[in-house]
């Protein structure tokens, strides 16, 4: 059979069951950024992938890449299946978010560490109950925030992105792409110091130590950074929580 093979790290961001026995595969992998893959004859009783490609399963990966768009899995073995997260209803949902906020928000082929690295954190940030509590709102935001960042759209912070100028500094604006000074927040929602000091020491901090803040501010953020999404990289995110 001609073709490629490929070998890479990659985290299961969606699983679809496809014709009797197969499955469709959207994979976030290290070496080739996104990757649509097919798994023939996986939900068959004596699969040789078992249960492993499934959503939040990272996996180091064989695929064969032939003429089609989507690549064959063709060798699979678990590096790490997080089966703390899945036990958790409030981990799920917050693992189910951050990968579908990685499919929706990077679709190209290119290889991007920081964003895989940053996914792998998250994941395992939800999977250990150490720090399970730590997978709160605070935690989602900053994910966000850093992904946002690794993906070339992270919001101006530290100056009006309308006038440049560093004080005064009101209110935001996704369409500006970032905070904005009281002379140019006309189209501009108000953003609590709170909130933009969140933002500040969010993408500077490691996501087990994400900055506290109240509700009202965190509302903000996510508005914030939806909004910078929505017009700059045309993509709507699922509510944070």
């Amino acid at each position: 059979m001609a073709g490629k093979t490929l070998k890479t790290e990659a985290i299961v961001l969606r699983s679809i069951r496809y014709g009797e026995a197969d499955r469709i595969l959207h994979l976030y992998s290290a070496k080739r950024g996104r990757i649509g893959a097919i798994a023939k004859g996986v939900r068959r009783p004596r699969s040789r992938f078992g249960g492993r490609l499934e959503p939040f399963f990272r996996l180091e990966m064989v695929l064969h890449e032939g003429r089609g768009e989507l690549l064959t899995v063709t060798g699979a073995s678990t590096v790490d299946g997080y089966p703390r997260l899945r036990s958790s209803a409030a981990a799920l949902g917050a693992g189910a978010r951050a990968c579908d906020a990685v499919l929706r928000l990077l679709d190209s082929a290119e290889p991007n560490p920081p964003a895989y690295n940053l996914l792998c954190r998250y994941l395992a940030l939800l999977d250990d109950p150490a720090t399970s509590a730590a997978g709160g709102l605070e935690a989602a935001l900053s994910f966000r925030l850093k992904l946002a960042l690794a993906a070339g759209f992270s919001p101006e912070l530290a100056s009006c992105a309308r006038c440049g100028e560093a004080e005064h500094l009101v209110g935001f604006s996704g369409a500006a792409g970032g905070v904005v000074c009281a002379g140019c927040e006309a189209g501009a929602f108000p953003l609590s110091e709170e909130a933009h000091r969140f933002m500040v020491e969010a993408i500077g901090s490691p996501l087990l130590k994400a900055p506290a803040a109240e509700e009202k501010a965190l509302r903000q953020v996510e508005r914030a950074i939806t909004e910078t999404l929505e017009h700059h990289a045309h993509v709507q995110l699922r509510p944070a929580a």
